[in-house]
């Protein structure tokens, strides 16, 4: 996650999609362009316009129905993060850009600084979350602390609760959660070697 940027203007219908508009630093326009990948909440879209201080993006149908964009109201901050670079640090798991699903907030439990969130685990995809595993949070990378049936939590330090959007989440938020990529490849290959299909989810 690069910055948190800051919703200009919620999404507004035209062109048959949605166009978005987003507030963020100089330095995050001077690593993109029109046509660039911008990831918005954990979401990957694409820059249509371009100035020193804010970008907007695309955000097609299918996008709408399958996040929680349409909840998003000026002034509402969002976690932005450009594609990586040839060269850039790599410093969480991959992450697309890709969500899964949209997921609420259970619980969340104070240690001093640090943070405990529960989230919800929807069934179709448990079989990707595991305890020490990888998953990406409205675009952040973080690691699995406690896995049960229906539901899993994250531990968070003081950095990214300040840095991210995860400071303000509350039991009943919804989030955006992408699955670590590298479990899906695993399951299709080990489906095909068995003969089988994997799982759609």
């Amino acid at each position: 996650m690069r910055e948190r940027g800051r919703v200009l203007s919620a999404p507004t219908a035209g062109g048959g999609g949605w166009r978005l508009v987003l507030g963020h630093s100089a330095a995050l326009s001077a690593r993109l362009e029109v046509g660039a990948s911008l990831a918005v909440a954990g979401v990957c879209l694409t820059v249509t316009e371009l100035a020193p201080d804010r970008s907007t993006v695309e955000v097609s149908p299918e996008t709408m129905r399958r996040t929680r964009f349409g909840e998003l109201r000026r002034g509402d901050e969002v976690n932005l993060e450009p594609a990586l670079r040839v060269g850039d640090a790599l410093g969480g798991h991959w992450v697309q850009g890709h969500v899964d699903a949209t997921i609420r907030v259970t619980g969340r439990r104070d240690l001093g600084g640090h943070r405990e969130i529960a989230f919800a685990l929807p069934g179709a995809l448990a079989g990707y979350v595991v305890e020490k595993g990888s998953v990406a949070i409205d675009g952040v990378s973080l690691t699995v602390s406690q896995r049960a049936a229906d539901r899993f939590a994250v531990a968070v330090i003081p950095h990214t609760l300040e840095a991210t959007t995860l400071g303000a989440l509350r039991p009943g938020h919804r989030v955006h959660l992408e699955v670590d990529l590298l479990a899906k490849y695993v399951e299709q290959l080990l489906a095909r070697r068995a003969g089988g299909a994997p799982d759609p989810a």
